[in-house]
Order: C-alpha cells, then sequence, then structure tokens
C-alpha cells in the first residue's frame, strides 16, 4: 500500500465516527498534490445536500483527530466539503444509488472514436458498468477501461 492509500485509509477510518454521530455519507477521501501542496480532501454527503455548517462540524472534530494521531508525514491543507455536483461514482453505493440516473464515462482510451459517452446506467458489478442510450441501444464498458464516472447534469 503507498503512502498516499494509507493516509486516505487511516483518515476514513477517523472520519466514520464522527459521519456516522451525524448521519453523513463518507463519499471519498483523497490525498493529492496540486501546485507543490498536499491536500487532503473528504467529499462528505447527507440526504438534501450538505451545508458549509456541516462541512465545518466535521472539520473540526477530523483536524482535532489528525493533531492527535498525527500519521501525516507532510504539511497539508485539509478539506471537507461537499462532493458536488459533478460527483464521481466510486463505491458500490454510488452506483446503487445512481441506477437509473443519467452518467457521464470518460474512458482512458478511445472507443469506437471517442473517449467521452453520456447514457442512463443501467447495470454495474466488480468488472463492468453498462449505460443505455436514448435510441434503446446499451453499451458495456469495462470499469478498468474507465477514467471517470460521474452523475451528468444539465444547465
Amino acid at each position: 500500500m503507498s503512502k498516499r492509500e494509507s493516509y486516505e485509509q487511516r483518515t476514513e477510518e477517523l472520519l466514520i465516527p464522527i459521519l456516522m454521530k451525524y448521519e453523513f455519507e463518507l463519499v471519498d477521501v483523497e490525498y493529492v498534490k496540486e501546485a507543490g501542496t498536499w491536500y487532503l480532501r473528504a467529499y462528505i454527503d447527507k440526504p438534501g445536500g450538505i451545508a458549509i455548517n456541516d462541512c465545518e462540524v466535521v472539520s473540526r472534530e477530523l483536524s482535532d483527530l489528525l493533531d492527535k494521531k498525527d500519521f501525516i508525514d507532510d504539511s497539508y491543507i485539509l478539506e471537507v466539503s461537499s462532493p458536488g455536483l459533478g460527483r464521481p461514482l466510486k463505491k458500490d453505493r454510488d452506483f446503487a444509488r445512481s441506477i437509473g440516473e443519467e452518467v457521464e464515462i470518460r474512458t482512458y482510451r478511445m472507443i469506437d472514436k471517442q473517449k467521452e459517452f453520456t447514457g442512463v446506467l443501467e447495470e454495474y458489478d466488480s468488472d463492468s458498468v453498462t449505460i443505455s442510450y436514448e435510441d434503446g441501444t446499451k453499451q458495456k464498458f469495462d470499469r478498468k477501461e474507465i477514467a471517470l464516472i460521474r452523475l451528468a447534469f444539465d444547465f
């Protein structure tokens, strides 16, 4: 397990009891370097959506635990936020909740001369994702080919 994966996993373990207390859901944790700065990000959600006050409460409790456990070697910025409209689907519960919803899929390589696909999420398993198009046709993608899958949104 990489250092990054270890930090993310240990942060999730600290977050779960906090989120259970407030009946929030953990969407994702990521530890990433952007423009020379490390960020530890936790994305949380709840029915009806997360408010800034929810993020603040979780951030304070998580920050206190991270200071106490002190397992991250680098200096970093902690961010707790909503996953937003372009929420990526990562965990099985994300896929289950999104069955019947329109999703955008971006692939690592070209498939039929394109890398972006939009359709209704029909089914998924540990190896594949199937979407349907307006004309009724379906397309199955190997999950290892998918760079990003998220809920589609129109403005």
